[in-house]
């Protein structure tokens, strides 16, 4: 892979660029938690809302067609969403808090979860995250949650990397942790959003990811471009699926 694909760093100019992006992000999603806009994003469309309420797992990006380039790097926008059938909002937070099961319900992204610590509605974990189409790639994560009460059925969360760190000949005696920020630039930030909404006997579930990859070098786009473009969308909805069949009745 080394010989291939050039190791990169990410730069300060990147981080800017990303921060601004989701502080604009942020600002605007902060707006649909009043009276005034749609809690939910597939509330806004109702072809989306039938497809979810068919079962379907919707994923599409944010807005535009692509992941939008910054200094050095893309920013990865994309929204999913997924009905729950037969689960309540107390179930399906029982599920997503159980951090140490991650390794069972999310396999094979997650081979390694922790919980780090836990203080009221914040929680600091630690995934290993296995990412596996042209090149394998091994992660390192940290991540800082929260979630938030709106009411009765209705809750958010947000999660955030603090360390994200490459792993060289992972479960080897050669297994190395690259330091964060370094290495081959697949995964840099990865931000999301979780909205959950209990309707009668079922949940609805949507997450938006924002994250942040090296851009793609010129000449390399045949090897690079399977993961750094199409990994944002098929981990988002193998999470999705993923949460919903570990629930009764989620295989609907």
């Amino acid at each position: 892979m080394a010989q291939t694909a050039k190791p990169a760093e990410l730069r300060p100019q990147t981080v800017e660029a990303f921060q601004a992006y989701i502080d604009d992000a942020e600002a605007e999603m902060a707006k649909t938690l009043g009276s005034g806009g749609s809690f939910l994003w597939s509330d806004a469309t109702p072809e989306i809302a039938q497809r979810i309420g068919t079962g379907q797992i919707v994923a599409q990006f944010w807005s535009g067609g692509g992941p939008i380039k910054v200094p050095n790097g893309l920013v990865h926008d994309w929204i999913a969403a997924g009905l729950i059938a037969g689960a309540t909002v107390k179930d399906v937070l029982a599920l997503i808090q159980n951090y140490d099961n991650y390794e069972d319900v999310y396999k094979p992204e997650v081979i390694a979860s922790r919980l780090i610590s836990h203080q009221g509605s914040d929680f600091t974990i630690y995934l290993r995250l296995l990412k596996k189409k042209v090149l394998t790639v091994v992660l390192d994560t940290d991540h800082d949650v929260h979630y938030r009460c709106l009411s009765r059925t209705r809750w958010i969360c947000r999660s955030y990397t603090t360390r994200v760190a490459e792993v060289e000949n992972e479960g080897t005696p050669k297994e190395r942790v690259r330091a964060p920020d370094t290495g081959h630039g697949f995964l840099w930030r990865l931000y999301s959003y979780w909205r959950f909404e209990e309707r009668g006997n079922n949940v609805l579930m949507e997450c938006r990811a924002i994250s942040l990859t090296r851009d793609v070098p010129l000449g390399l786009g045949w090897m690079l471009e399977p993961i750094i473009q199409k990994f944002p969308r098929e981990s988002l909805v193998n999470t999705l699926e993923a949460t919903r069949r570990a629930l009764p009745g989620g295989t609907t």
